[in-house]
């Protein structure tokens, strides 16, 4: 399985004795797979396989699958349903007793959803020829699944490179933090001694308690735990990128972990040029994690 997107559109067509359809495919984003199969009536024993189908080739999504018949000239035509003629019957008859209304008319009882249907002839009284009406529509359906992969890893592969570009970014803003926090102490005992002299008027600063100052802020303001672990989210960010195998999650979820390593580095910098580089870094995580988010 390569790296694959969770949008995607696809659509295949068939035939069988004389029947003419076409399926409809399409995927987003969603955090589990789910699936909405929209069939004609008569249709409703293909929901199973369908499901099965696509289990067998997607991980996550949601789809929307539509089957549209288009029946040839030499078999339109319309049918009455007799069972749901007799059930409306039925109905009507206890109706028009318990209320004492007229009894309900013939045209009244046919404009009834599913009274009349659409004819397909001996295709729906034959157990056999249904069943092979409904193996021709699966073996369609796969064809547009087969098709709606190669969206989706086509979209994928785009996806990988968009967010490869995003990790060296990543990786650069780091790189420009660890800098910039590596000359902090010396920012920090700088910018303590000026403020000391200016508090005690130019007098003398003890030299011993300027540096225990300088120690305590600079513990204070260390991120290099921050830039460790953001450096080695960065080296798995690019491992499950490489992977491909249904890494949406565990990329969704590391985009969490880099937000949190930012949040934390921009709240202890006291440095403005750090500060800047980390927000810097917040907006390509922000960005990172909202591609991720379209990963199977």
């Amino acid at each position: 399985m390569t790296f694959a997107s969770m949008t995607g559109f696809a659509e295949s067509t068939g035939s069988h004795e004389g029947l003419r359809w076409r399926w409809e495919t399409k995927s987003v984003n969603s955090r589990s797979l789910d699936m909405r199969l929209r069939t004609p009536p008569g249709y409703d024993g293909l929901e199973a396989p369908a499901r099965r189908l696509a289990g067998e080739r997607f991980l996550r999504g949601a789809f929307q699958i539509s089957l549209m018949i288009e029946p040839q000239e030499s078999i339109r035509g319309l049918a009455v349903d007799a069972v749901a003629l007799a059930s409306a019957v039925r109905i009507a008859r206890e109706i028009a007793a318990e209320t004492g209304l007229a009894p309900a008319r013939v045209d009244g009882l046919l404009a009834l959803k599913g009274v009349i249907v659409a004819d397909e002839g001996a295709v729906l009284q034959d157990p056999m020829a249904r069943a092979q009406r409904d193996a021709a529509l699966l073996e369609s359906l796969a064809v547009a699944f087969d098709r709606l992969v190669k969206e989706r890893c086509g979209e994928g592969a785009k996806l990988a490179a968009l967010l490869s570009a995003q990790m060296d970014e990543i990786a650069k803003l780091i790189g420009e933090a660890a800098r910039l926090a590596a000359a902090q102490p010396g920012a920090l005992r700088a910018r303590l001694s000026a403020q000391i002299k200016e508090l005690l008027d130019a007098g003398p600063v003890l030299e011993e308690r300027l540096a225990q100052e300088v120690a305590l802020l600079a513990v204070k303001a260390d991120v290099r735990e921050e830039l460790d672990r953001l450096t080695a989210h960065v080296q798995d960010a690019r491992a499950l990128i490489k992977d491909g195998k249904g890494v949406g999650r565990k990329l969704d979820f590391l985009a969490q972990e880099f937000n949190r390593e930012a949040n934390t580095l921009c709240s202890k910098s006291s440095d403005i040029a750090l500060t800047r580089t980390g927000l810097a870094l917040k907006a390509v995580i922000d960005q990172f994690r909202e591609q991720a988010q379209n990963v199977e």
